[in-house]
């Protein structure tokens, strides 16, 4: 499959990546990681403005109408620079279920404002002791009378702490349904604190919360695990941006560290290194790219198989080459005031999202045997 990208989608890239390398640098990203929210409201409206928060939706909703290629472009962009922002937890999950599951009057309603950049949305789904299984939910949604109301709790909900809405899956009597509440509803409380990435998530508790269906009550998983999917693709690209940045510090640093008067880039064991370092992130952009394809295929059956291929591929190229960048770089490699550690933190936490490598590994096992 021909992966080569076109004129425009080149100078997307290119425009991406300049845009992060000039508005992300490492001590930027290090204020942003401390600040409260996680992130920048300033850049967020530049993301807006850029018209970023609306690639992924479609034209009739106030998007761009972009492609999963795009998305991949873009969130690999993201990874280069570690820009910290809610766009993963917002844009892609929050807005692809909104736009998958929500009415015409709920897509009129959110839709414009989540691409204006004026709403933020947090999409919980995650439970502990869930093991990643999406239909393993016990979060109950009850109706009373005319509303709805939740009882129970959600983890690991990204950016939740900034959300305006936040979308919430429940086990109701028809089946897994999704509901959308307000940030200041009555019954819900939020527990914030920063990831081991230094984002921000937060613990989602429901007492009683007071929110409306999105979409038809019982039909919801097919939805959630489509978001998923597309999410898992997308943080699968931002790997690959963050894989790129450790291989170039890696290469950068080799050439100039010198030891017995000699550069040890030129040290063949060293060498052998960075070549499986280069091999293991390209074998990742390659079924990275291909997943991205099958998902703007929109062939569900495909994209989830490719989507697993993927995530298991950067598990352990993830690791690898984060391992051996700091490695390569010795003991400065460990300490916080330098970026590649950082990196590798990031990729840690990629690994567990959404699936982790066994996860996907038997989901691609269980996928392939269908």
């Amino acid at each position: 499959m021909n992966f080569s990208l076109n004129d425009e989608q080149m100078l997307f890239k290119e425009s991406v990546e300049n845009f992060v390398a000039k508005e992300f640098p490492s001590d930027q990203r290090r204020f942003l990681n401390e600040s409260e929210e996680g992130f920048s409201r300033d850049h967020w409206a530049c993301f807006a403005e850029l018209g970023w928060l609306g690639l992924s939706i479609a034209e009739q909703n106030g998007g761009l109408g972009g492609s999963a290629l795009d998305l991949a472009l873009l969130m690999e962009g993201f990874g280069r620079g570690l820009a910290p922002s809610p766009y993963l937890a917002s844009v892609v999950l929050g807005g692809e279920v909104v736009e998958r599951a929500g009415s015409s009057e709920q897509k009129a309603a959110i839709l414009p404002a989540l691409v204006a950049g004026e709403m933020l949305l947090a999409f919980a789904y995650a439970e502990q002791g869930g093991r990643y299984d999406l239909a393993r939910i016990q979060v109950r949604a009850e109706k009373k009378e005319q509303s709805w109301l939740l009882y129970g709790q959600k983890s690991v909900v990204f950016y939740a702490q900034s959300a305006d809405k936040l979308i919430v899956s429940a086990a109701a009597a028809e089946g897994i349904s999704l509901f959308l509440l307000d940030s200041g509803a009555s019954g819900l409380k939020l527990r914030s604190y920063p990831t081991i990435d230094g984002l921000r998530a937060a613990e989602v508790i429901l007492d009683g919360a007071s929110a409306q269906p999105l979409g038809a009550p019982g039909e919801a998983l097919p939805v959630i695990q489509s978001a998923v999917d597309r999410a898992t693709i997308a943080v699968c690209a931002e790997a690959l941006g963050i894989m790129n940045a450790l291989i170039e510090m890696t290469l950068a640093y080799v050439a100039e560290r010198k030891q017995f008067g000699t550069a040890i880039g030129k040290f063949q064991v060293l060498q052998h290194a960075l070549v499986d370092m280069y091999m293991a992130q390209e074998l990742s952009k390659s079924l990275t790219y291909r997943a991205a394809a099958a998902l703007a295929a929109e062939d569900s059956g495909t994209s989830a198989l490719a989507a697993s291929a993927a995530k298991v591929q950067i598990g352990k190229a993830g690791r690898l080459i984060g391992q051996q960048a700091v490695q390569l770089h010795g003991g400065m490699g460990m300490t916080d005031e330098f970026a590649i550690g950082h990196y590798f933190k990031r990729l840690a936490m990629i690994e567990t999202l959404f699936g982790d490598t066994d996860h996907h590994r038997r989901r691609f096992a269980s996928l392939a045997r269908e």
